[in-house]
């Protein structure tokens, strides 16, 4: 277990951070933009126009909130991952939040998780939310070839594709698959809750949506088992609209119906099955650098805060 895992650690550290002098964060802002300097900058840009991705001026409705108005109301975690890069800016600086799994549209930009995978979905502007539940990476000491031949998956039974998925393949033996809770099941396909380390023991790993995007992937992602799952049709700050089928995960169809069928396919072929797993594992990479992560985070708002048409946005000045 981290320590990040225990909430009363997790709420106690990022509470007291957010109660340090201005001192503390014109230095941390400091090492950012000196951070920057070194990168590389077309990498950078190429995810900043991924998370928001409107290149011209907008206006923000009457009641986007000022940063020194923002308060936590519901979501703590959410809350903290925003608070976090609120204090590099000034707090008159104004914006728009929707927190929560929902992937409705404003007539605005807004700083959301969770965007559907569309045409039409530059307002949404992905934000790094609520990444102390998505972004968990796992250490696998087992290869694909050391696990056994079953798919996993277990999770709540609020979508419908979730139970039609569950009952699809509850008897298959080659399927160890449940649902965690009573709700829209009258009390069927239940089984118990299946720890992270025990799942990383099959080869497959099922990532099922949910409300948004399946929680598992992330994780999933950077084991040594292979994702299966439909084509994603949502996605978060995690980039899953660029994700491809059988080079980042086995792809299924919506139905499911074709799921055995790619199992065994992968069975029979390991050295195409980890040619996608070190794909995702890559993809995966990028991710784990905090400090990139941070500054990327700090650029989605700095962009939005120009694209909005705000000046003298930053509270402190760059080196």
């Amino acid at each position: 277990m981290r320590p990040d895992d225990i909430n009363a650690y997790y709420y106690a550290k990022n509470f007291g951070k957010n109660a340090m002098p201005p001192f503390y964060f014109k230095r941390k802002f400091k090492r950012l933009q000196a951070y920057r300097d070194r990168c590389d900058q077309a990498y950078l840009q190429k995810r900043l126009d991924y998370y928001l991705k409107l290149d011209s001026a907008f206006q923000l409705p009457e009641d986007a909130v000022a940063a020194k108005n923002f308060k936590r109301t519901k979501g703590t975690g959410y809350y903290l991952d925003l608070k976090e890069f609120l204090h590099y800016f000034s707090p008159d600086a104004r914006f728009t939040y929707h927190f929560g799994d929902e992937l409705h549209i404003n007539p605005y930009p807004t700083l959301f998780k969770a965007r559907p995978l569309n045409d039409k979905n530059a307002n949404s502007v992905l934000f790094k939310l609520n990444k102390r539940r998505h972004f968990r990476w796992v250490s696998d000491s087992r290869t694909f070839e050391q696990k056994k031949d079953m798919v996993v998956w277990r999770g709540r039974s609020h979508q419908k594709q979730r139970r039609y998925f569950v009952e699809k393949y509850w008897e298959n033996p080659t399927f160890d698959v449940g649902l965690t809770d009573k709700l829209h099941t009258q009390g069927r396909h239940l089984k118990g809750f299946m720890d992270i380390k025990t799942q990383l023991e099959h080869k497959f790993i099922a990532c099922i949506e949910g409300y948004d995007v399946a929680t598992n992937l992330k994780w999933a992602m950077s084991s040594n088992s292979l994702c299966i799952m439909p084509k994603p049709t949502c996605e978060t700050w995690f980039m899953e609209g660029t994700l491809e089928a059988e080079k980042h995960y086995v792809e299924v169809k919506n139905d499911f119906s074709d799921m055995e069928e790619k199992m065994q396919y992968y069975i029979r072929r390991p050295k195409e099955a980890q040619a996608i797993i070190a794909n995702a594992h890559r993809h995966v990479a990028q991710f784990k650098n905090r400090r990139t992560e941070d500054l990327l985070c700090f650029m989605v708002l700095e962009k939005y805060f120009e694209l909005s048409g705000q000046t003298d946005f930053l509270r402190f000045c760059r080196p």
